[in-house]
Order: C-alpha cells, then structure tokens, then sequence
C-alpha cells in the first residue's frame, strides 16, 4: 500500500490522545521548579528536603512503572493510560491541598506514579499502533505534549507568583484540570492491535489496522504481528533477561540512565537555584523557567521533523558531544557570576530537546521484542527514574558543596555518553517492530 493509503487523521488523533500522558508528565515535572521558593518558605525546607521534595516524584514513577507493566500486560495499554489519568487528577488535588510536608511529598509520590505509568504506556502504545514509516515522528508527540506541558506549567507559574503565600496550592490543583481531558480522550482510544493479537483477539486487532492503513496493510501488519507474538502468555520480568535479549534490554537502560545523568534536568528542576546564586531575584528566575520552555518547545519541534529523516543515532550523539562542551562553558559563566550564561543554559535545552529528550524515548518503544516489550520497557524506564532520582536528590547537595564545577561531572557523563552511542545503539530508522526484532535480536 502506497503512503497516501494512510489514515493520517486518526493515526495522528490517537497519538496526540495517547500523549496527553506526557502534558501530565510536563506538569508534574515543571510545576515544582515555579513552586519550590513558596515550599521551601510554606514548609521550611533545606537543601535536604528540597532535594527530596523535588526528586520523590521519580520514586514514585519507578512504582508506576512497575504496575503499569502489570496492568498494560493484562489488561491492555488503554486501561493502563486510563489508570495513570485517574492517579494524575487525584494527586493534583492532594497537593493542592496539602497542610503539613509529609502530606505533600507524600502527594508528590502519589504524582509520580501516575508519571512513571505515563511515561512507559503513551509512547511504548504510540509505537505500536503507528506505521513505521510514521513511528518516530508519532512517538516524538509524546515528547512535544511533554515540553508543551513544562511551557504552559512555567507560564501559570509565572503568572501566579504574587498572588500570595498560598500561590503553590493554586499551582498543583490545576493538574485537575488537563487529568480530566486525559480521562476522557483515554476512553475513545482504541486498543493496542499488537496487545490484542497477544491477547487472542486477532479480528479485532484486524479492524483496528484496517482503519489505520486499510486491508492490505492489515493484511501484512497482523501476519508478521502473528509471527513474533502468538497467544498471549504472562511475561515475568526474569524472561527480560534472557540471554537473547539481553544485550537490547542493556542498551535500553543505557540510553535511559544517559538521558538523566547528562544533567540537563537540573535546569528544569533548580532553573530558580542556578539563577538565584548569580543575584538574579526571583521573578526573573521564574521568568527564565518561561525561556527555557520556549525553547524546549521548538527544538522539539525540530526534532519531530528530524527524527525519521536524519535517524536515531546521527541526533543522540550530536546531543551528547554537544551537551558536553556546553557544559564546560557553563562553568566559566557561573564561576564569573555571568547573567550571560543564560544564553548558554539555553542552548544546551536546545540541544537536548531535538537530541536525546526525543530520541530516547523513540529508542526505548523500538527496541524490545513483542513478547516482552512490556516487561523490557518498564525495566529501562525503572531505571530512568532511578537516575533521575540520583541526579535531582544530589544537586542541591552538590551546588551547595562544588557551586559551578557541579557540571564538569554532567559534562564528563556526556563524553561517556557519546561513546556508548557511537558503539552500542544500532539505527532503526524505517523498520517496523518486527524488522526491529530480526535485526536487533534475531543475531
């Protein structure tokens, strides 16, 4: 069947629903970076708690992540979505609400489950219902509803900073509001044709493909989705680590650890502490978190047209080389106390959101055979969150201590980073899942 034989439409309806999760994610990942100098005030927090406070949204997302391997394996991918919305919109008003710091940061676990659901089930769902020759640009829309989400949260931020002590409830409560939209697009989601076949629901699995890319492309798609996943059987994490598929499954949690440990979310999540130690007060550190979404946005943009273009690994090792060298320049800037290093924080955004934010993710949904993507993916974005949690606990501990040399570490991480791309990620540009699994597996 010819490209234009596509349903563009609904193909690009059901990715933009699906990543309605990453909007969430945005949220719940930004929202702290406006909210943190009311926290730290409301609740007397120190570098301790204000790392913990930050950084206990990806403990729980490793929890989330957990069940959502579960639920997405049993049940299927969209009551999974529906899962995560319901936690999202739950957790929202708990923080709003919030009298005491346990109260919150309890809350803020609560969020992160949802996020670590959301995380693994939008784009891992994406990849397998759209075409290949559409997949990167489709999961991409998990990343740009992500960037869309820290913009709109740092602009409410923003908006909201003088509007008393309490501005921080109004911050978190309003996650009720874009929760609700998930729930509802989740319900008109159809579900995951691979999932379905898995599950022993071939005929429906067929219409489902047919309206996507008519008969003959359900035709072919459901003989090699047939081929490579059969009858549904319950997947232990244990089979992840199998000896044949092992060495993706490290790639995986390669990429996902990198994707952290660069260091760039620290930018996102301490944007007011980095600007507040050069003398920047504190409506133009919130200001700057409004920049930082700007550009995330584009670049991201950027990225969506790149990444089926130009391929994976061309783009992931641009971001690594270039992340490293941004950040020795950073070093100097703060050490001189340069409001010009701006300019270089937000080149390194830049670079980050049309490199490795994206492509990670695309990597992440591509690579894991049908039998066990679930479980595989839940193993590598367990792993993400794990580093994001090292990476946001300790800054706060590390700036207090090393000040501006804290990103010679993220920079010299980058330098690893790039050489595990250059020697161990293959290209999957092009490829339909099962074409991934021959090439990546089936040596």
């Amino acid at each position: 069947m010819s490209r234009s034989g596509y349903n563009h439409a609904y193909i690009l309806g059901i990715s933009f629903t699906s990543a309605l999760g990453g909007y969430l994610f945005g949220f719940d990942f930004a929202v702290i970076s406006g909210a943190l100098p009311f926290l730290q005030q409301q609740f007397d927090l120190n570098e301790y708690w204000a790392g913990l406070t930050t950084a206990i949204l990806a403990l729980g997302a490793i929890l989330g992540c957990l069940v959502a391997g579960n639920v997405s394996d049993k049940y299927g991918r969209r009551k999974g979505l529906l899962l995560a919305a319901t936690i999202f919109g739950l957790s929202s008003v708990a923080m709003a609400l919030a009298p005491f710091r346990g109260w919150f940061v309890t809350a803020r676990f609560m969020a992160g489950a949802g996020v670590g659901m959301a995380s693994m089930l939008s784009p891992m769902y994406i990849a397998e219902i759209a075409p290949a020759h559409l997949r990167g640009r489709m999961v991409a829309i998990n990343q740009l509803t992500i960037v869309i989400g820290i913009l709109i949260t740092n602009l409410v931020n923003y908006l909201l900073r003088n509007t008393g002590a309490d501005a921080w409830r109004w911050m978190f409560g309003l996650g009720m509001l874009p929760s609700a939209l998930f729930f509802a697009g989740a319900w008109w989601l159809p579900e995951s044709p691979r999932w379905l076949v898995s599950a022993g629901k071939s005929d429906q699995a067929k219409a489902i493909l047919e309206r996507i890319g008519g008969p003959a492309y359900a035709a072919s798609s459901l003989a090699g989705i047939t081929l490579h996943t059969g009858n549904r059987q319950r997947v232990s994490y244990t089979a992840v680590f199998q000896k044949g598929i092992l060495p993706a499954v490290l790639v995986g949690i390669g990429l996902a650890v990198f994707q952290q440990l660069c260091g760039i979310n620290v930018v996102f999540n301490y944007t007011t502490i980095i600007f507040r130690s050069i003398g920047v007060p504190q409506d133009g550190q919130l200001l700057q978190t409004i920049f930082i979404g700007a550009v995330n946005l584009v670049f991201t943009l950027l990225a969506m047209l790149l990444v089926d273009r130009v391929g994976r690994k061309p783009l992931m090792l641009a971001g690594a080389g270039g992340l490293a060298l941004l950040y020795l320049i950073v070093v100097r800037m703060l050490a001189a106390g340069s409001t010009q290093v701006s300019w270089y924080l937000l080149s390194a955004i830049a670079v980050y959101a049309m490199s490795l934010a994206p492509v990670t993710w695309v990597l992440i949904s591509e690579i894991f055979p049908n039998k066990v993507r679930s479980a595989a993916t839940s193993v590598a974005v367990v792993s993400l969150w794990a580093a994001y949690f090292i990476l946001i606990f300790t800054f706060p501990i590390l700036y207090a201590r090393l000040k501006d040399s804290t990103f010679y570490i993220y920079a010299g991480i980058c330098a690893l980073g790039a050489l595990f791309i250059a020697l161990k990620v293959k290209e999957t540009r092009g490829k339909t899942l099962e074409e991934l699994e021959e090439v990546i597996i089936g040596h």
